[in-house]
């Protein structure tokens, strides 16, 4: 009876106003720390089309990131993400909770509705709007992007933003994807990735550094949260994430140039 009553809708309903009231709460008492020289500068050059992408593991802090570059750049405060979820109940779930952060619903995933949703998402981007993707969801693996998020910035040539949000004080979920719950009243930091384009040819290559720059944007925050918790000030650790911000963006291989001769 209690397993028929936790997946009633209305209680679902409830449940996601609640936890989205909580992320709000952890969102406006953590005292935030940005760092994305070159996210930010190549938003204020042109602020749109934009894929923003982060791994599944940090729904709970992903609006966040995307709230601070919006008050740094008057340009995007417009701008609604549209936010690529699962048609399954975890991701009309998901989809009810961020819903209180001006986030609009895509629903669709690699193994049931990726097409439409594709094509909806080239139409969005195609009008300089902005799309969020957490390219491992919604079953994992864990911090494998899947082929989709290439594909979509191959075909559309919008810019890709990877980002990680991290807090001094949460905890993981035994899920899957080791989920951050994060907790209020603590210090946290913000880890824009250099944005980068991927050629039409380039999917694949694309997907592979989506998933590099998830990684290392992850890592940089989490390392400077562990050093906080560990009761260092963390300089070294937010200097380092400060150089990845920096950093210049991954390079793809050209097509080759095939002669008729070398066909043959």
């Amino acid at each position: 009876m209690l397993r028929r009553l936790t997946r009633h809708p209305r209680f679902l309903s409830a449940a996601a106003r609640l936890l989205g009231l909580y992320i709000a709460l952890i969102h406006r008492t953590t005292r935030w720390t940005l760092v994305g020289d070159a996210a930010m500068a190549a938003l204020r050059e042109k602020p749109g089309p934009v894929i923003l992408s982060f791994w599944h593991e940090r729904i709970a802090l992903g609006p966040r990131p995307w709230i601070g570059m919006q008050r740094l750049i008057p340009a995007l405060r417009p701008k609604r993400p549209q936010v690529l979820v699962s048609q399954h109940r975890d991701g009309v779930f998901i989809g009810e909770v961020v819903a209180r952060f001006d986030l609009d619903m895509i629903y669709g995933s690699s193994s049931k509705g990726g097409s439409q949703a594709l094509r909806t998402m080239l139409k969005i981007l195609r009008k300089d709007g902005v799309v969020a993707i957490t390219p491992d969801g919604p079953r994992g693996p864990r911090r494998v992007a899947a082929a989709g998020v290439g594909q979509l910035a191959a075909v559309s040539g919008a810019p890709v933003f990877p980002y990680a949000a991290m807090t001094t004080r949460h905890f993981r979920l035994r899920s899957w994807d080791r989920m951050v719950i994060p907790l209020p009243f603590a210090r946290g930091l913000i880890v824009l990735h250099p944005p980068f384009t991927v050629p039409p040819h380039a999917a694949e290559a694309g997907r592979a550094a989506v998933e590099t720059a998830l990684t290392e944007a992850c890592d940089a925050a989490d390392a400077w949260a562990e050093a906080r918790r560990a009761g260092r000030d963390g300089a070294a650790e937010l200097a380092a994430a400060q150089a990845l911000a920096r950093r210049a963006p991954p390079a793809f291989p050209a097509v080759a140039d095939v002669s008729p001769g070398d066909a043959a």
